[in-house]
């Protein structure tokens, strides 16, 4: 069984609903209204592609791990994030601000805060993904809901 059973349901009105469940059987989710409805699924499907095309421990892992959906802001309950994931928000920021240009740029364009490196064959892989992942949301049927399982990275010591 994966870590993570992730569901992302498009709703009729547009809106949209993000529910994650663990090995354990506990759930976290959201609901996602307005303009979140239209950009949030295509960021979640970007961490998604991000995260396990690179193997990186993000957002998704860190569901595994236990954080509810409340973690991620303000006052930050669980503490900071880890600095992999922000290595991951930084991506992710990257392909989301990338797919409003409406252009692809190169792995030099990628400027990171960490030594992380990646390069253009990384941005590919990332981009194949995630092409993958859209057109599969794209398709849905307006009430259906998208299905992944996601494996966590393991935390490093």
């Amino acid at each position: 069984m994966s870590d993570l059973s992730i569901r992302i349901k498009k709703k009729t009105d547009g809106s949209a609903a993000l529910s994650c469940t663990r090995s354990d059987g506990t759930v976290t989710w959201q609901q996602q209204n307005g303009l979140q409805g239209r950009f949030f699924p295509l960021h979640d499907l970007t961490h998604y592609a991000v995260e396990t095309v690179l193997d990186l421990r993000g957002f998704f892992s860190l569901v595994a791990e236990g954080w509810d959906f409340g973690d991620f802001v303000k006052p930050w309950p669980r503490g900071p994030l880890p600095a992999e994931a922000h290595v991951v928000e930084q991506v992710v920021g990257f392909f989301d601000t990338e797919r409003a240009s409406g252009r692809e740029w190169a792995a030099t364009d990628l400027r990171l805060t960490s030594p992380y490196v990646f390069g253009d064959d990384d941005l590919r892989r990332v981009r194949d993904a995630r092409r993958d992942l859209f057109a599969r949301w794209a398709a849905l049927p307006a009430g259906d809901t998208l299905a992944l399982h996601f494996t966590a990275v393991r935390k490093t010591a």
